[in-house]
């Protein structure tokens, strides 16, 4: 089979899908792979990397789409979609619950789409998901500490206080992945941390030094009006992401009091929430700071793409022998697949695109 392996186009996007490790597994299995020119040089990847390890690099783009599977780390783009075609498979993360216009696109297409975001084990943890959750959930308070900071607009507090001063409070709404993760380092920060889930199971893992609660109404807006800093990373797998902070709610917060919203890529969880990028991360709802970045970790990519490359590897491996064969053989792998030949594949990616769902 041969594998394309595309120069990220989203705005800021400095990951790159597979790194010269994946790349040595699947040409010892007599793949071919195709790196487009520069594809892994943010993430400190060179061309050189990839051809020592097998692969083939193309210069333009087109080259590196021309492949029956095609891996990449985020949704394509517009200048994209005419690259996409039946007989391929599309692998990466997708979000199509977020955005109307890229499943559109993946619809005419025809492509037969495998999201990240909707692999899913039988104890319903996310294992693509969750790599990238962990490294969005500790940027999450660094940005949120950055932005607490009076040149950046926030209130001038800092997180872990000062003697005689105390430290910032910090209301992570969920406690998955993601939020247990911010968690850890508010936490390790010395700020006063309190993480809000439904889930009695995942407040009992945190860390000893965090305070969990059981979130109902009248806890998250207790919990978010008193915050310095919330951090809103629930998810429904394939959905939109519920709205759990009202806009009226962040009226009441301190001034300068700042929201990441981690769920942005999802749709979001705060009311209000809209899109942002990494060259202008942040907006203002009344006298708060909304921070919401749809690809966090493309701050770090050296970092996350080594992650997102070890967690995606065998999956990687598994489609390149064969995509329906795949998924014979892997049930948690089927349940990524979103689209394919028109059709919307996944249930929970139809239901929030009020689209019929079809087997494929």
């Amino acid at each position: 089979m041969r594998v394309g392996v595309p120069r990220e186009l989203k705005p800021q996007e400095t990951r790159v899908s597979l790194t010269p490790d994946t790349v040595a597994a699947l040409t010892a299995r007599g793949h071919d792979v195709v790196v487009e020119h520069g594809a892994g040089i943010q993430a400190g990847i060179a061309d050189s990397d990839y051809t020592g390890s097998g692969a083939t690099i193309v210069e333009s783009a087109d080259d590196a789409w021309d492949a029956e599977l095609v891996v990449k780390v985020k949704e394509p783009i517009s200048d994209e979609w005419h690259r996409m075609r039946p007989d391929q498979v599309l692998f990466t993360y997708l979000h199509l619950a977020a955005s109307r216009d890229v499943a559109q696109a993946v619809l005419t297409s025809g492509i037969t789409a495998f999201a990240y975001e909707t692999v899913q084990r039988s104890d319903g943890s996310l294992p693509l998901l969750a790599p990238m959750s962990a490294v969005a959930g500790r940027l999450a308070v660094q940005v949120g500490a950055q932005h607490l900071m009076a040149p950046y607009g926030g209130s001038g507090i800092l997180l872990g206080g000062a003697p005689g001063a105390p430290p910032a409070r910090v209301a992570i709404l969920g406690g998955g992945i993601a939020g247990s993760h911010a968690a850890d380092l508010a936490a390790g920060l010395r700020a006063d941390v309190t993480v809000l889930d439904v889930n009695p199971d995942r407040l009992a893992s945190l860390p000893a030094n965090v305070g969990g609660t059981l979130s109902t109404p009248d806890t998250i807006a207790d919990a978010i009006a008193e915050a310095d800093l919330v951090v809103g990373t629930v998810l429904v797998p394939g959905a939109r992401a519920p709205k759990l902070v009202t806009t009226d709610l962040v009226a009441q917060m301190r001034p300068g009091s700042v929201l990441v919203d981690v769920a942005i890529d999802q749709g979001g969880c705060f009311e209000g929430s809209r899109p942002t990028t990494h060259a202008a991360p942040t907006f203002r709802v009344h006298e708060a700071l909304y921070y919401c970045v749809t690809n966090m970790p493309a701050a770090v990519p050296r970092t996350a793409t080594r992650a997102l490359d070890t967690a995606i590897r065998p999956y990687v491996l598994a489609l390149s022998d064969g995509w329906r064969n795949a998924m014979e053989k892997d049930p948690d792998l089927a349940k990524g697949l979103n689209a394919h030949d028109g059709q919307v594949t996944n249930a929970a990616v139809a239901a929030a695109l009020d689209l019929p769902v079809r087997a494929a």
